[in-house]
């Protein structure tokens, strides 16, 4: 494993890795794919995931019996091949498996599980797959993370896992799931995810309430799509402050903004006319504004 996920490794012996032309047992192939989900190139981690999507099941479910296994690298076969009855079942008896991954599982990835946000499991993972050990010595490593990282409950069987380290391991299909039906950390968390359908599933949650859209607008949010959704829901658009932060983002459309600015206050829309944070056009408008009141 060392050969293709240490500090160095060329990107095309990685993707050489990633799309599974290596000799190595089952369990070892599998900690290779999760390895190479975390790499810094998108390219190395999709075909990671998809080669394991395309795996024969019955690799995966010999590699899981022989159990230990880390359960953030559960978490990412979960998302993977979870949809699998047979690597289902098996996951399921895992004692490693962590509770969130089971009620994933269960609800075939589509509830909102409520965790508490805490131990940083992913700089963890980050700092074994980063270090630059032989193979002999990165395999020992493994062995060794896996017993150290167990799982541990509260009182109350909090699941210690973060929901951010969970989303870092979640595929495409599961994260949008989880941004139209998670609460407000999974919403703060996914709304900056890179893909559109994502992110914009997030705005379509219909848990997704006025002072989160005014923060996300606030925040200079860059997604074109984001902003047509927000301009295209009518509850939204009658809060004023959220049409104050929509005529000041440079994202919103040209024509709304300028809608928009039909509705404010004397106040506002000379602070406009004078502003160089705005489009130029919804200025020149504020201008002709207070010029017309004055005639």
């Amino acid at each position: 494993m060392a050969a293709f996920v240490r500090p160095g490794t060329p990107l095309e012996e990685r993707l050489r890795g990633a799309g599974g032309a290596v000799d190595l047992p089952p369990r070892e192939l599998l900690l290779l794919f999760f390895c190479l989900s975390k790499d810094s190139q998108p390219e190395v981690r999709s075909l990671a995931a998809g080669t394991l999507a395309a795996l024969d099941q019955n690799l995966v479910v010999t590699a899981l019996e022989g159990g230990g296994l880390h359960p953030a690298v559960l978490h990412f076969i979960a998302g993977t091949c979870g949809s699998d009855s047979a690597v289902k079942t098996v996951l399921l008896a895992t004692a490693e498996l962590a509770q969130v991954t089971r009620d994933l599982l269960l609800a075939h990835c589509s509830v909102d599980t409520g965790l508490e946000e805490s131990a940083d499991l992913s700089a963890q993972v980050d700092e074994e797959v980063t270090s630059d050990p032989g193979a002999e010595e990165l395999d020992q490593e493994v062995e060794t993370s896996e017993t150290d990282y167990e799982v541990e409950a509260t009182d109350e069987d909090d699941e210690y896992l973060s929901k951010y380290q969970l989303a870092q391991a979640m595929g495409i299909g599961e994260k949008i799931k989880m941004a139209l039906t998670g609460d407000k950390e999974w919403r703060k968390i996914l709304i900056k995810d890179a893909n559109k359908l994502v992110s914009s599933g997030v705005v379509k949650n219909p848990r997704m309430s006025e002072p989160e859209v005014l923060t996300l607008l606030k925040s200079g949010v860059q997604n074109d799509e984001i902003m047509r959704l927000i301009c295209a829901n009518k509850e939204w658009v009658k809060n004023y402050q959220i049409r104050k932060a929509l005529i000041e983002n440079p994202k919103t459309p040209l024509a709304n903004a300028l809608r928009y600015l039909g509705t404010m206050n004397e106040k506002d829309v000379a602070g406009y006319a004078k502003s160089r944070n705005i489009s130029s056009v919804v200025a020149t408008q504020a201008k002709r504004m207070i010029m017309n009141k004055k005639r």
